[in-house]
């Protein structure tokens, strides 16, 4: 089934016609839940690995040997999701909750080293000819490949994700690797994804209010402070903002803009060559939250109990996402990456 972004609820460039200048593009993924194989672009499927190719690791010193069971989460959604589907009386039973409590325990492995290696988890595989306005990788690859420490343990501060982002040339993968390595044990249940199939579309997209020019930012805020007073006045009318209903589309997508929502805009420039960093992809905790307005009109179809705002079952920060950014001059350089 495709997936169908609503039109906004109004013209924003009717609105403020300046913004014409700065309308983007940005590709939504649609992740949906689905049984992927390594030929097709995913979210949590299989990922296209040469079998000559060590699976990569991450050594970096933090705990490891305390956490889930990846059996345990996939179980738990199992029998979750059954539940829910459930015409008559969704959600789980009783009995059911009693088992789903016993499969949120965790778990030690007492000789397991802080710096024993764990295998990466791969997020995301995106393939040139399925994903309108993916990149060229370096030296013509095709095939975009993100993965990580399933751990959240990492850098300076102790906190944050290690990533890997590999670029390959999917022709020239003779014999792949029929099953990854998996980690004895995850950090969250929101490192391990659910294999999901994808259904891009392309739409427009505006630039977070915080990195426009000064005179059209201090514009869009009068306009939301007068839907702001709108709604003091009669509370049931719904309040647009721009930042919600008309810029950056939630959820998985690939180019357009990042959103600066959880912490103030910052430049994000090449390590290696000091060029301004492009908006590679974004990973989403959820495709629709609070404002509804971009749920895609087959989803907003379904049943209210089967709506799914998280079909990937991932986690970012607080429910938020992860932006990857590139180097638009040498896509070879290394990535960076930002949580919002």
């Amino acid at each position: 089934m495709t997936r169908t972004t609503p039109p906004r609820p109004l013209d924003v460039e009717e609105l403020f016609p300046r913004l014409a200048d700065h309308r983007g593009v940005t590709t939504r993924l649609h992740p949906r839940a689905g049984s992927p194989d390594a030929s097709v672009s995913s979210i949590g499927g299989p990922l296209l690995w040469p079998v000559d190719e060590p699976w990569p690791v991450c050594t970096e010193p933090h705990r490891r040997g305390r956490g889930y069971r990846i059996a345990d989460i996939r179980r738990r959604r199992q029998l979750l999701a059954q539940a829910w589907a459930r015409d008559a009386a969704p959600g789980p039973t009783n009995e059911e909750r009693l088992l789903l409590k016993e499969l949120e325990r965790k778990h030690r492995v007492p000789d397991l080293a802080d710096t024993d290696p764990v295998p990466l988890i791969g997020l995301v595989q995106l393939y040139q000819r399925d994903v309108p306005g993916l990149p060229v990788g370096p030296d013509g690859c095709d095939l975009l490949q993100v993965l990580w420490c399933p751990f959240e343990a990492h850098g300076p501060s102790g906190y944050g994700p290690a990533l890997r982002v590999a670029w390959r040339r999917s022709d020239q993968v003779s014999e792949p690797l029929r099953a990854a390595p998996e980690p004895l044990l995850v950090g969250f249940e929101g490192a391990v994804p659910e294999p999901c199939v994808l259904h891009p579309e392309q739409v427009a997209t505006y630039p977070y209010v915080g990195t426009l020019p000064a005179r059209l930012q201090s514009k869009i805020d009068a306009w939301e402070e007068r839907q702001e007073r709108k709604s003091d006045k009669d509370p049931d009318a719904d309040v647009l903002t721009y930042q919600h209903d008309l810029s950056i589309p939630p959820g998985y997508r690939v180019g357009g803009f990042p959103s600066w929502h959880s912490t103030d805009p910052h430049a994000m420039t090449c390590a290696a060559c000091g060029t301004p960093m492009a908006l590679l992809v974004t990973l989403d905790s959820r495709e629709w939250d609070g404002c509804v307005s971009w749920t895609p009109v087959e989803d907003g179809r379904l049943p209210a109990h089967l709506h799914d705002p998280s079909p990937t079952r991932l986690a970012f920060g607080r429910h938020g996402l992860l932006n990857v950014f590139t180097c638009p001059a040498r896509p070879e350089h290394p990535h960076r990456w930002s949580i919002q």
